[in-house]
């Protein structure tokens, strides 16, 4: 964890000059772009697989929405995205979708008084702040759900994504569960019209604004919250109690998923049931093409992504309380591989 923003640095930033002087047997470099969600484990993977098979991954950290326009356009060798494509879709698109690690994504912020994990809010009441119906921290909906707690009368600065993302997916189709109202005046998209607050782009974007902002409330996954040390807040989840945002509590919500029965894998996590789940619980995906242009490519990156399922690739996502998926999704996601991933008739995968 406390490499992380050195590791950061050197997946998101690749030298051209280095590029322009690797050769063709030194520069196996694996292109994808995407969501923010899951960049702290895709650098971490990156970083130690490099190390073990000398290839690198060149991933660019740019949101869901710019992750699926440019795995459409063929630009990238894969695209990744936290809000999942309809089976449908990804027909049209001859893609298919697999999910490497779940998460959670958490409320963080910056309240003068209030500790990390101090303060509790319910869906209904986080959608009101993002209505921009909730005003102040000490507003009698949120001084009900903590009695104890001495809260100021301190304005809310909303921080809310500018871009299109996952995790503002995952986090709008959460408060459209819980509060009608959000349902039917923002709706649940990577991209929405948000009625109040201050935009930053991606996960990162959002880290900084909260830092640097008396009073601000935004949305991160879990692992921006530590690396930034940002305080978080706790959410009362559908079986009425109030959780804290840990590596057990989104693996209870992920334990009922049935990827078994999710047509193109299109599952979503949030607001599931059980005394222990993170309410803003999501996997996150990646797209690959069945008909690849570049089959070596696509071959490479599936063999860093069976890195990652693997031992190494477990034990440094549950560092960054990711969650692994279990051992029978992952062999219905290499069967998958197999089966669907082709150039020239004959699988990619294993080359």
């Amino acid at each position: 964890m406390k490499h992380f923003a050195k590791n950061a640095i050197k997946f998101t930033v690749v030298a051209a000059a280095a590029l322009a002087a690797a050769s063709t047997v030194q520069a196996q470099n694996i292109t994808g772009a995407g969501a923010s969600f899951p960049a702290p484990v895709y650098a971490a993977w990156a970083d130690a697989y490099k190390t073990e098979a000398g290839v690198s991954l060149n991933y660019q950290s740019i949101g869901s929405g710019g992750g699926v326009k440019q795995i459409q356009a063929k630009t990238v060798t894969f695209g990744a995205s936290d809000a999942p494509l309809k089976a449908e879709d990804l027909d049209k698109a001859g893609l298919i979708q697999f999910p490497t690690v779940i998460g959670g994504v958490v409320p963080v912020i910056n309240v003068e008084g209030i500790e990390s994990g101090k303060l509790t809010l319910d869906g209904e009441t986080l959608a009101n702040i993002y209505l921009g119906e909730v005003k102040t921290w000490n507003d009698p909906a949120i001084a009900k759900l903590n009695p104890d707690a001495k809260l100021p009368s301190t304005a809310i600065a909303v921080v809310r994504r500018s871009d299109g993302s996952g995790t503002n997916f995952l986090f709008t189709d959460y408060l459209s569960k819980v509060n009608a109202k959000f349902k039917e005046e923002v709706g649940a998209a990577t991209a929405v019209e948000w009625p109040v607050g201050l935009g930053a782009k991606g996960n990162e974007g959002v880290s900084n604004t909260v830092k640097q902002t008396q009073g601000a409330i935004g949305y991160v996954e879990y692992a921006y919250a530590k690396q930034n040390k940002l305080p978080h807040a706790n959410m009362v989840n559908s079986a009425g109690k109030a959780v804290e945002p840990t590596a057990a509590a989104f693996e209870a919500a992920a334990a009922n998923a049935d990827w078994a029965n999710a047509p193109g894998n299109y599952l979503i996590l949030t607001n599931q049931p059980g005394d222990a789940s993170w309410p803003i619980t999501g996997a996150t995906f990646i797209l690959m093409h069945k008909q690849p242009q570049d089959a070596k490519a696509s071959a490479d990156a599936l063999k860093f992504f069976d890195w990652g399922y693997g031992a190494k690739g477990d034990e440094i996502a549950a560092g960054l309380d990711y969650v692994a998926l279990p051992d029978q999704v992952v062999e219905g996601i290499r069967t998958l591989w197999k089966n669907e991933i082709k150039a020239d008739g004959k699988s990619v995968y294993g080359q």
